[in-house]
Order: structure tokens, then sequence, then C-alpha cells
């Protein structure tokens, strides 16, 4: 008998001590609750191939950070709060205005270092641009008028999030006084969830740590979400803002581009987007020095290390590290559903606003542009310029739009990275 106590001591000692226990713990559902949620996202990425590249690593992130007692979740959001952890074993606690301490730093606190030092999103637009064709666009320079049309969704997402926290949050407040529901956002946090309009994953989450560091889970995961349902979003907006006329609209051929031109262009855009937006020149600078690379025909070798070995990598590191912010404590909160919906606004403002730029070209050109290839200007590439060519061919079998598409596409990358220059000049306190 004594033998079988002992042996129940040790079991029970054991799971008490487990990360089981944790989960019959008074805020241990909600540990539950976003394992269950990085499950969906895996299936999601497995699959469904949604965005699979970053989904996964995003997921497992996620994953790790709410396994109770594995110390695999971002303790910290900032670069004082990285020093804090590693030299003192300490972080300060918002909730509650107090030092939390007896911590060491895990393994994502070292990771995610190079989220916010500003690292990552730099080196993954360094391989975007390496492997980025931007002839398209140099052949029809009203391309880059399409990309920033598309970035409208960005600034109409700001408007709106700031107008939740004047107007709606107030509204709830004097109906339910004593709900402990808070709707409103700073300028920064505002900023951070309308960059999602742009729908660029590394230029959402460069912007979110430098803007509002304890958002970038949910930004980021609400970003590539959005990104992976291009083809669900977008076409219903298409077919709603053009007729089957327009739609089906045969392009003419792209004028060829020289060599020269290829090779100037990224010289050209690094030197006056910096000089306008210095905020910008980290991500613009990179993705031109990709682009550069490819196009100067004398750094193949390196050029080919930026498409496959560091983006690789890169994109690793990226997705596992913002995934680690995701803990059930920064996640499960009354904002994130907003964020979500705020960042669907966005997206759909920023199809709105490329695909009418389209039918106004459409309209100056007497019929030449099939304002369809204004939508690709949200940046998603190339899925964008894809979803244009289908519906193209919905309505027109002969129809082949994707080079076109290619050109408002790659000017989002650029537009995008210009809005966040924006954003960043203006908001960075």
């Amino acid at each position: 008998m004594e033998i079988i106590q002992g042996v129940w001591e040790v079991v029970k000692s054991i799971f008490l001590n487990s990360g089981f226990a944790y989960f019959f713990t008074d805020g241990g559902w909600k540990n539950l609750v976003m394992i269950l949620v990085a499950f969906v996202f895996l299936f999601l990425g497995i699959k469904l191939g949604f965005e699979p590249l970053l989904m996964i690593p995003i997921a497992f992130g996620m994953l790790l950070a709410n396994l109770p007692g594995a110390n695999l979740a971002v303790q910290y959001h900032d670069l004082q709060g990285f020093i804090e952890l590693v030299a003192r074993g300490r972080v300060w606690d918002e909730a509650t205005n107090t030092w939390i301490t007896g911590l060491s730093p895990g393994l994502m606190d070292f990771l995610y270092f190079g989220v916010k030092a500003g690292i990552y999103p730099p080196l993954i637009f360094l391989g975007i641009g390496s492997m980025t064709d931007f002839t398209s666009l140099l052949a029809r320079p009203s391309s880059f008028i399409m990309g920033a049309a598309a970035q409208l969704g960005i600034f109409a997402a700001y408007v709106i999030a700031i107008a939740l926290g004047d107007n709606i949050g107030p509204l709830i407040h004097s109906i339910l006084p004593n709900a402990a529901i808070d709707l409103s956002f700073s300028p920064q946090e505002a900023g951070s969830i309308a960059i999602i309009g742009g729908a660029d994953g590394p230029t959402a989450i460069f912007v979110t740590s430098k803007l509002a560091p304890a958002m970038l889970g949910t930004i980021a995961v609400a970003a590539y979400s959005y990104m992976a349902l291009v083809p669900v979003i977008q076409p219903p907006i298409m077919r709603a803002l053009t007729t089957k006329k327009e739609r089906s609209v045969v392009m003419g051929n792209l004028r060829p581009v020289s060599k020269t031109e290829k090779i100037l262009f990224p010289i050209l855009v690094t030197v006056l987007v910096s000089l306008l937006l210095p905020d910008a020149a980290a991500l613009v600078g990179m993705l031109m020095l990709g682009n550069l690379l490819k196009e100067s025909g004398r750094t193949e070798r390196i050029a080919k290390a930026a498409q496959n070995e560091l983006m690789n990598i890169i994109t690793i590191l990226l997705g596992i590290s913002v995934g680690a912010t995701t803990s059930a404590k920064s996640f499960l909160n009354g904002k994130t559903l907003l964020i979500v919906l705020l960042g669907l606004i966005a997206f759909a403002f920023g199809t709105a606003g490329g695909t009418l730029f389209g039918k106004l070209m459409y309209i100056i050109t007497k019929g030449k542009i099939n304002p369809l290839i204004g939508s690709a200007g949200v940046s998603a590439v190339p899925m964008a310029a894809r979803v244009a060519q289908k519906e193209g061919q919905r309505e027109n079998p002969s129809n082949f739009l994707l080079m076109h598409a290619m050109g408002p596409n790659v000017a989002g990358v650029i537009g995008s990275a210009v809005a966040a220059g924006i954003l960043l000049t203006l908001l960075s306190k």
C-alpha cells in the first residue's frame, strides 16, 4: 500500500509541475485556446497552402509561445525591455505598472531581437528585390499611380481606427458603463493596424515593431491571413466596381525596356525615396539593392544567395519569432477581433482604390487599360496579379493580363514601403 501511495505521490507531483496542470488554473484556458488557434493556422498553411512559407513558422511559434512552462514566449516588446531582461532578469508589466522579476531570457527573446531591431524585414525585402522584375512597371509608368492608389486602404483604415476610439468607444461606455471594453487606439496603434492594407507582411511587421510592438502578433497574423485570402477577398470587390465590358478589355503589348533602364531604376528610386522619406530607406534600399544585384549581371552568385539561402533563413527566423509574440496574455483581448476587422477594411479599401483608379485610366485611355489591373496594386506579389489575370480571363478567355498587372503589383511593393515611411515619419514618438 505504501508503494502505491508513493507512486501516486510521484505521479501527482509530476502532473502538478507539468504544463497540463496549468490548463486547469484560472487563466489556463486561454493558453489552450491559443494552442487550438495555432492548430488552425497550421492546417491553413499545410493543408490549404495559405502563405505556407510564413504561415507555418508563425503558427508553430504561436504553439511554442503558449506551451505552459516552456519559456518560449517573447517576454518584452522594446529594446530597453530586452536589455532589462538579459541584464537584470525582469520586464515591465504595463497592465500592473510593476516589474516582473526572476525571469530569464529564452530562445525566442533572442530571435525576436532581429524583429525589434529592424533587421529581418529589410533582409526579407532584399530577397524580394532579387526576385522581382520591374520590367512591366518601367514599360508602363502609369502603373506607379495605380500602385499608389491601392494604398488608399492604409489611410482609410487609420482614420476609421482613430474614429472608433473617439466615437464608438464612449457610446458603448454610456450604454454599458461597467463593461471593460476599450475600443480606443493611439495614433501609433492605428498606424500599425492601417499598414495591413498594404498587403505586405514584412512591411506590417517593420512598422508595428516600431510603433506598437505589443500588437505585433495580432498584426502579423492578420496581415498574412489576408494576403493568403487575396483570391477570396478581391474578386467580389473587383466585379462590383467594374462592368463586363471593362473586364473584357484586351491590352496591347508592353514596350521593350532596356538594360540601362533596369539598372538605373533601383538606384534612382533608392535616392529619391530615401531623401524624401528617410524612415523608408531601410525597406526601399534593401528592396532596390536586391533588384540591382539581379539586374546588374555582375553579381549572379550573391543574387541567388539573396533569393534562396538568405531569404529562407530569415523567413524561418521572422516567422517563428513573430509567432512567439502571440501569447494568450497579449493576443486574447477585446481588441484582437476589432484589429482583424479593421485589417479587412483596410485591405478592401486598398483593392477598391486600385480598381477605381484603373477604371479612371480606362476612361482616360479610351478603353485601352483594363481596370482589373489596378486591383493588383495592393502589393501581394504575385497573387494579386494572378487574381486580375483570372478575372480577366473569366470574361474573355483570350485575355492575358498577368504581365500588365505585374506593373501595379510591384509598384504596390514600393508604395507600401513609402506608406510605411510616411506613417513612421508622422507617428514615431
